[in-house]
């Protein structure tokens, strides 16, 4: 007769063993617990998995269908052929693993076993074989509504058994409801949450870049998962694991329809929501219908393409946007070209096809070409070096404006609704070009209302697009020092650049004299404009008594904005640039050495977030190249290294110091350049090394924060600004060395003295050149003074 189990004592039955209702099996390390249980306020039974001290938390239910109706009568047993069984009172069997695997026999040669894993995984293999490669059934290829880590939601092509999640019909009832969440492997592969048939979210393509989906960004570099998309030729699936395994964490369907990412809570005992899908109204699928954009925020929050518009204007004047958009112009097949939409939630992959042997996105363009049926490409993988092409056809479904992230997509277009200017569009052809009438129009003709400031470039205006988006727009002076070269050098390297801290490119405009780039727009301008506030002003009224005329920009500087910058915002944005720094010189497709960053072109969004700006004076690395030479030195004093400054000679490193004076300028509140003290004659970086030397940093620090700061942070962020300002460059720390630093309480080296120790012989130099304290181009030759 076969023995009864005690609850909570072992992990494993085997054949001669039965659970009976009242008795558990519990995972080797406790984590789970098998057993039968009632759902809410149900009093059918059914045999389910929950966490061991969560009882009411069940992740997998056997019997969802079909219930016991009799609370002392179930018993789950392990047949001798290796399936496992529940029967009713009356012996039946009103489930089995044999019904699941579509099986009539699991026998084997060894006698079976069923376990409970310690990843909530119940399954069964041979007494003498646990390796999971032959487990003969398991739980995690059968999951009812959670997906846990170390689960395969996906499909197996050789087999064709697809795993995926299915509500529950209420929380009374574990039955299946009426969603399902699965990794559809069509076209390419993306997670789709339905409602029987209907899509209701997709989570956009896989981004090799970030290891995670385009529709998710928010999901992207977090402490607690990390994901992953297996394709290959046996099987495709989705699958995530715990960074840190004494976190509880799980992904779930709601009878309601809703895909929720849940982490356990010990203090407040609850379950959190770490993010939900969809995680706004433009992540309903397809809600602005084929062609059409969906912007969060906007109103409406609908647009069309550019080149497309409403296939009905009166339905989309109410707010149906459901019959979405066509083109203006219809395609020709022959002479069409291409206009490229970045920092988008690519469209629906459902018809699409996708070669990971292409190497370059000329290639994928061609083959898009050959195909009048092709009506838009991407690059596959946007990593550098990443090859791969992905061809849509049909309609552009179900797209949307990603704030942060997002991938480039290259629309079909009719030639002569791009028009070609100036007669050539060379290659040029596949980038986002406006027409002047459309910036005219969006910039009220640039009226003085709308100008932000001036720049090294020229004046920069603020604008609003048909569809309701905001703009900056760059237009190129007349009489700037920077050129036509310049601002295709900024077009052709930020275009081919997607991270959360580097602006974003939206187009630009080359049409008879004049020469414009249109970003995002920044509501909190420039990091100068708010950090400096009054201190600006009185700089900049002593740089005019001296007889230097052209800085006047920063006069209008709001102090109070810089009182608002808490030390929360001010170490957000130093980590935030250094992140976009590092992404620039490692993680980037192209290796890009900024060469004039400065407080002036860091822009700041709505919610206080860094994006390094102004890509004129970059340069792109090629293969192992670090480091060159220019006889043509430019930038802005202040920032530049010794190096670069002296014999125009930059690298990376060239950047890290820098970045190491603009940490030191954002923990202050002052400028590098014109700091002033009546204690000596040193700049800022003179200052902060003597207080560093003195063991007391803590000086340093803004006196508008009022002593309000995380002690520690700041004394690791002045440290860090000291270690990137070293005057030799092989001193400097990487930037990756750098986020490292800034992230982790770690013992740092002892900084050396920096370059530039003072720069009172800079100024005197500067006031031979016409300067502009927003961005220069000097060539004339500057002595490296020696530190004090």
């Amino acid at each position: 007769m076969p023995s009864l189990l005690s609850p909570l004592a072992i992990d494993t039955i085997n054949t001669n063993q039965t659970i009976r209702d009242g008795d558990t099996l519990l995972s080797s390390a406790g984590i789970f617990e098998l057993g039968f249980f009632s759902p809410g306020n149900s009093r059918n039974r059914y045999v389910g998995i929950w966490y061991t001290n969560l009882s009411s938390t069940v992740v997998w239910v056997a019997n969802r269908e079909t219930p016991l109706t009799n609370s002392s009568a179930g018993v789950l047993k392990l047949g001798e052929a290796g399936n496992l069984e529940i029967q009713n009172e009356d012996n039946v069997i009103i489930w089995s693993t044999i019904t699941n695997t579509n099986s009539t026999s699991n026998s084997t040669a060894q006698p079976p076993v069923a376990q409970l894993l310690d990843s909530g995984n119940l399954v069964i293999r041979d007494a003498n074989d646990d390796d999971p490669i032959n487990f003969l059934w398991q739980s995690f290829e059968y999951p009812t509504d959670t997906f846990l880590p170390g689960m395969k939601l996906g499909r197996n092509l050789m087999t064709n058994l697809e795993v995926y999640l299915s509500s529950w019909k209420s929380n009374d009832d574990p039955s299946s409801g009426n969603y399902t969440y699965h990794c559809d492997p069509t076209g390419y592969p993306q997670n789709i949450l339905r409602r029987g048939e209907v899509k209701l979210y997709r989570s956009g393509q896989w981004q090799w870049d970030d290891l995670r989906f385009s529709g998710t960004p928010f999901l992207r570099e977090n402490p607690i998962f990390r994901f992953g998309l297996v394709v290959d030729s046996d099987q495709v699936y989705f699958y995530y694991e715990l960074l840190n395994t004494s976190v509880i964490a799980r992904f779930t369907v709601s009878p309601g329809g809703v895909g929720q990412w849940l982490t356990w809570d010990e203090q407040r005992n609850d379950w959190l929501f770490y993010l939900i899908e969809p995680t706004d109204q433009c992540g309903v699928y397809n809600i602005c219908g084929a062609y059409g954009i969906c912007r969060i925020g906007n109103f409406p929050m609908c647009g069309c393409l550019v080149n497309f518009v409403p296939r009905d204007q009166d339905s989309w004047d109410r707010g149906d946007w459901s019959g979405g958009c066509v083109r203006k112009t219809s395609l020709n097949c022959e002479g069409d070209v291409f206009y490229n939409y970045s920092g988008i939630k690519l469209p629906d992959p459902q018809f699409s096809w996708f070669n990971d042997d292409i190497i370059t996105l000329q290639e994928c363009r061609a083959q898009c070409l050959r195909n009048c049926s092709c009506v838009a490409y991407t690059r596959l993988d946007i990593r550098q070096g990443g090859t791969g092409c992905l061809i849509y056809y049909g309609d552009l479904m179900d797209m949307k404006n990603l704030p942060q992230g997002g991938q480039d997509l290259y629309i079909r277009t009719a030639s002569s609704e791009l028009g070609l200017y100036n007669g050539s569009r060379g290659k040029d052809s596949e980038l986002p070009f406006f027409k002047l009438s459309e910036i005219l129009k969006a910039t009220d003709q640039f009226s003085i209302s709308n100008k932000l400031g001036e720049g090294g470039f020229g004046p920069v205006y603020k604008g609003t697009l048909e569809d309701g988006e905001e703009i900056a727009v760059k237009r190129l002076s007349k009489t700037s020092a920077q050129g036509v070269d310049e601002l295709k050098n900024e077009v052709i390297l930020i275009a081919k650049l997607q991270h959360r801290n580097l602006v974003r490119l939206l187009g630009c405009c080359i049409q008879g004299d004049e020469n414009m780039l249109l970003y995002e727009y920044m509501p909190n301008n420039s990091l100068d404009a708010i950090l400096f506030g009054e201190h600006s002003y009185t700089v900049c009224l002593k740089r005019k008594m001296s007889g230097i005329q052209s800085i006047t920009q920063y006069v209008l500087a709001d102090e109070t904005k810089s009182k608002s910058l808490d030390w929360r915002k001010r170490y957000h944005i130093i980590n935030g640039i250094a992140k976009g720094l590092l992404y620039l010189h490692q993680d980037s497709r192209l290796r890009i050495i900024h060469r004039d960053l400065k407080a002036s072109n860091i822009l700041l969004d709505s919610d206080m977030n860094p994006k390094i700006s102004d890509f004129g004076l970059a340069r792109s690395f090629g293969g192992n190249e670090t480091e060159a030479h220019t006889r043509r030195v430019v930038g802005t004093f202040g920032y530049m290294s010794p190096e670069y400054a002296v014999d125009g000679l930059f690298s990376v490193k060239s950047d890290v110091f820098s970045f190491g004076v603009l940490v030191l300028e954002v923990v202050s509140g002052k400028r590098n350049r014109g700091f002033f003290s009546s204690n000596h004659s040193l700049n800022l970086l003179g200052h902060a090394w003597t207080l560093y030397k003195e063991e007391n940093s803590i000086e340093l620090v803004d006196g508008s924060l009022g002593g309000s700061f995380d002690v520690s942070e700041v004394l690791r962020s002045i440290h860090v600004g000291l270690l990137c300002v070293q005057k030799c460059p092989e001193d400097r720390p990487s930037m990756s060395d750098v986020v490292f630093m800034l992230g982790n309480d770690v013992t740092l080296p002892q900084a050396k003295q920096p370059g530039f120790f003072t720069e009172r012989d800079i100024f005197a130099a500067e006031s031979l050149t016409n300067t502009n304290a927003a961005n220069s181009v000097n060539e004339v030759t500057i002595t490296l003074p020696d530190g004090r």
